[in-house]
């Protein structure tokens, strides 16, 4: 029995355990019971990923109790390729961090039986996608996690009647993305006449039907990605959603949608036209510039967060459009090099984005707010959850030593090296893609500075920040080890590099096998892009830093030593005491130029009411100002559709009068039709 047996076997043993301890425990030992077997869950996936990365191969057939019944379907079948591998080995690893904070933050009063029994089962969905083999067992997985995560999102419903609407979102959404997935896997096995992947990576198919599977399989999975325009569950959903399964959702579950795409276009239909590239790029460059707009203008942190997942998510099919269009041009190493960056950029948002969202629910569980007008001050009083969100804050701004700064160079390289002038169209696109992924770097920036400034810096804002507190070992720890991740993947990329090149090497099909080493480890962890001339060795930089700088700063420390102490004290204010919080900036105030500059994109919606004197209008007693950034395509597009629809079954319901004659007799009449139907 291989490695990936034994984690394949023990992720079901540990689901199992997971919903049994959760139904049955009492409530003061159910998050500790439900949430150690979870992260067990975690570590098994993690165990099997890395295992089908390395190159073991394992299949397993599962027989099922409809058996014959449902014929060419039956059995399940799981077999992890190198790239599935590389997903579950990402997947597991969040699941298992996550878990680990769930212990503490979904405990007591929080350890829901429901809760507790779904988030397994949310899991073992996850990590059956890519493990998956054949079509029907990747679409049990993906509706076992649609239906799990939508339990998870509904768990609050009763004390938060907007959790129902959030719900609502996400339960729709997720399901036209089944849906579109069963009709695009539909036209693929009518074709190959297998539900296996194998067998349908190696059987060619036609351009008209390729493009249909295309068009279908993608839309699916986009939705699920949560790109533009069918986003709109993401924002609801996430923060609605308890912050480790938020964490979960945002750093793992959307990559299920990537991994969707990265199976269509490198595995069952590698022969991919120039018009897919296109198409893609169409849908993820948008995505990102729009989720990040969102991002920096939003005060809600999770929502906040939500959106940079949008922002991220675009980036990576950015990576993926960018190869597909390389691969049309003749620069396959080009077209290598950005599926690389893609599988970097799945990590490096993976991991960073698992701390974020945990140090929101961290900051959640202690000050009661996700508002960061409310906060202010959180660093005194919550150091290691500061830090925490520090890393992870420099890692989603793409800044130096983090996971983000690597992945985002290594795009960089793909687009700026990918000069094809045989192709006038991709030479014009890549410069306009280095422009906009530059603006949202830019954006990413502004946004994470805005973010961990006005939450953990200045004073507070709420009594709850005020009395905030550092939270449980467990919650402490999971975010400690999620921080040291992007540390790790930030000086350490050619290990990352190497899993990425490893992951589109092998798999399913050899027609989609992409072939050179075009990215290798160099120095103490770099990475070197050998076919473009491209070195980056983060680690030997910070070590060349450190010598530079620790002597620079012992000698300033040793000097200062001799300086005799000054008595600093408050300077003379016209009266002024003290700086009151209400002198501060806040999340609104700080992302006002950008609603301004951006004004057309976002819509904001103000409104101003100005309190009189009764004595004289003239006299101003006081003043509110109310500003409100809504998703313009949201409130355009979907809210429109809602009521049209909304409208059309309330007209519907006239045929509900009561009238058991009236049922009859349309019971009658569908009869008739039947009969009819059948007897032609």
């Amino acid at each position: 029995m291989t490695v990936v047996d034994l984690g394949l076997a023990a992720q079901f043993l540990f689901a199992l355990a997971a919903v049994v301890a959760a139904l049955a425990s009492p409530t003061a030992y159910r998050s500790r019971l439900a949430g150690t077997l979870s992260a067990g869950i975690g570590v098994s996936g993690a165990v099997a990923g890395a295992g089908a990365l390395g190159g073991t191969t394992a299949t397993w057939t599962l027989a099922h109790p409809l058996g014959p019944a449902i014929g060419p379907l039956a059995p399940l079948t799981l077999a992890p390729d190198r790239l599935g591998g590389f997903f579950l080995l990402v997947v597991g690893l969040v699941g298992t961090i996550a878990s680990v904070f769930g212990i503490g933050y979904a405990h007591g009063a929080a350890a829901s039986r429901t809760g507790w029994t779904a988030y397994p089962l949310f899991l073992l969905g996850m990590q059956l996608v890519p493990a998956a083999g054949d079509v029907l067992t990747f679409l049990g997985g993906w509706e076992l996690m649609a239906l799990a995560s939508t339990v998870l999102v509904l768990s609050d419903h009763a004390h938060r009647p907007r959790v129902r609407s959030a719900g609502i979102w996400y339960a729709v959404m997720t399901h036209l993305s089944f849906a579109l997935l069963a009709l695009g896997f539909a036209v693929l096995t009518s074709v190959a006449g297998s539900t296996r992947f194998a067998d349908i990576a190696g059987m060619p198919v036609g351009e008209s039907t390729s493009g249909v599977a295309f068009v279908l399989l993608t839309l699916g999975f986009v939705t699920k990605a949560g790109l533009v325009p069918v986003h709109v569950w993401l924002p609801r959903a996430h923060p609605e959603a308890p912050s480790h399964v938020s964490a979960v959702m945002s750093a793992a579950m959307v990559k299920m949608g990537v991994y969707g795409v990265l199976l269509t276009v490198t595995r069952l239909l590698p022969d991919a036209a120039r018009w897919w590239g296109l198409a893609l790029l169409a849908l993820a460059l948008p995505s990102a510039l729009y989720g990040i707009l969102q991002a920096s203008v939003a005060s809600d942190l999770k929502r906040l967060l939500a959106y940079s997942t949008t922002e991220n998510v675009g980036l990576i099919l950015t990576a993926v459009s960018v190869s597909m269009l390389t691969r049309h041009t003749g620069t396959a190493d080009v077209s290598q090099i950005a599926l690389v960056a893609a599988l970097l950029l799945v990590a490096s948002h993976a991991a960073f984005k698992t701390v974020l969202f945990l140090a929101a629910g961290a900051i959640l569980a202690a000050t009661g707010e996700r508002d960061l007008d409310r906060m202010g001050g959180l660093a005194g009083g919550m150091p290691v959850t500061a830090a925490a969100f520090g890393v992870a804050a420099l890692g989603a701004a793409a800044l130096p030593v983090t996971s983000g700064f690597v992945a985002e160079w290594v795009l960089l390289q793909s687009l700026i090296h990918g000069d094809v002038r045989t192709d006038r169209l991709t030479t014009a696109l890549l410069p306009a893609i280095v422009a906009v992924v530059a603006l949202t770097a830019g954006l990413a920036l502004l946004t994470f500075v805005k973010a961990f400034g006005i939450a953990f810096l200045a004073r507070p804002r709420s009594e709850g920040a005020a009395a905030a507190h550092e939270v449980s070992f467990a919650m402490r720890g999971a975010l400690v080890a999620g921080a040291a991740g992007v540390l790790a993947l930030g000086l350490l990329p050619g290990l990352t590099s190497s899993g990425a090149l490893a992951a589109l090497t092998s798999g399913v099909s050899s027609r989609g096998a992409v072939g050179a080493v075009v990215a290798q480890p160099v120095g103490l962890g770099g990475i070197e892009l050998p076919t473009l001339g491209a070195l980056l060795d983060p680690t030997s930089l910070l070590i060349l830093g450190l010598i530079l700088t620790v002597p620079i700063v012992a000698i300033s420390w040793r000097l200062a030593l001799g300086i005799p102490r000054r008595a600093v004290d408050l300077q003379w204010g016209c009266g002024g005491v003290r700086v009151s919080p209400r002198m501060q900036y806040t999340a609104t105030s700080f992302a006002e130029p950008l609603v301004r500059v951006f004004g057309d994109t976002l819509r904001p919606t103000q409104q101003l009411e100005v309190e009189r004197a009764k004595e004289s209008r003239f006299v101003v007693v006081g003043a509110t100002y109310k500003q409100r950034v809504g998703d313009v395509i949201e409130d355009r597009v979907y809210r429109p559709v809602a009521r049209l629809l909304g409208r059309i079954g309330d007209k519907a319901r006239t045929v509900q009068n009561g009238s058991i004659h009236r049922y009859l007799a349309f019971s009658f009449a569908a009869l008739v039709a039947l009969l009819v139907v059948v007897v032609r």
